[in-house]
């Protein structure tokens, strides 16, 4: 790979910048004791802008940030996101890995082959999602989880966000853009009890900013492949 001021546009690395800036002056501001959120935060905003890319490292780092963001959920009993991402986002992330190294395009390992989902994939989604949804609803209430119906829903789009990042299809950033708005709701609600949630907020509101321009960057890679 090129260098990566050669690999990203200047615009990619002032958002990338830009974000990081930003959840660290919150760190600074509400936190600075929670040196495992900050790290999970930075790893997981720059994975974001690996994934606008299509390039596959973005998947490694969602593996390492589940396993760091599982651990700050346990801290607040927000078991739906810990099993959430440890039991399924990180798994699927390996799925992903191996897929999207598996389809490079046009040998270029840096960046992905985007994919067009047909209607009976939709529809697989779907179900699979109610399937899976409904029964973490009942795990979760067996954990007592804090905030459960908002926890259930993060639970759905979560699945619809890594499915679709397996499937390589563009809109996998848009699930996640819905996803990242129910987490803002869940921790404005731990903010509520402990203010150092702050920084955590803040995290996911870079994360839907960073979603939102993956997919804009995917649409682009997408016309740009099928010429």
């Amino acid at each position: 790979m090129k260098g990566l001021k050669h690999y990203f546009t200047k615009g990619e690395l002032a958002l990338w910048a830009g974000s990081v800036t930003v959840i660290i002056v919150a760190f600074c501001l509400f936190d600075r004791e929670s040196y495992m959120t900050l790290i999970a935060s930075l790893i997981g905003v720059t994975s974001l802008i690996f994934a606008a890319k299509g390039n596959p490292v973005s998947q490694a780092l969602i593996i390492v940030f589940s396993i760091l963001y599982g651990i700050v959920s346990f801290s607040f009993a927000y078991y739906g996101e810990m099993i959430t991402y440890l039991g399924m986002t990180m798994p699927m992330a390996v799925i992903a890995l191996i897929a999207w190294l598996r389809h490079p395009y046009k040998g270029n390992r840096a960046e992905v082959q985007v994919n067009r989902i047909g209607k009976k994939d939709v529809i697989m989604m779907f179900l699979l999602t109610t399937a899976v949804t409904v029964c973490f609803y009942f795990i979760l209430e067996a954990f007592d989880t804090a905030n459960l119906l908002p926890s259930t829903l993060s639970v759905a789009t979560s699945f619809i966000a890594v499915y679709l990042t397996f499937r390589r299809s563009p809109y996998y950033a848009v699930a996640y853009a819905a996803n990242d708005m129910v987490l803002i709701v869940l921790w404005v609600l731990a903010i509520m009890k402990d203010i150092h949630y702050v920084s955590v907020v803040v995290c996911f509101v870079m994360f839907f900013i960073n979603d939102l321009y993956g997919f804009v960057s995917w649409r682009r890679m997408e016309k740009r492949q099928r010429k």
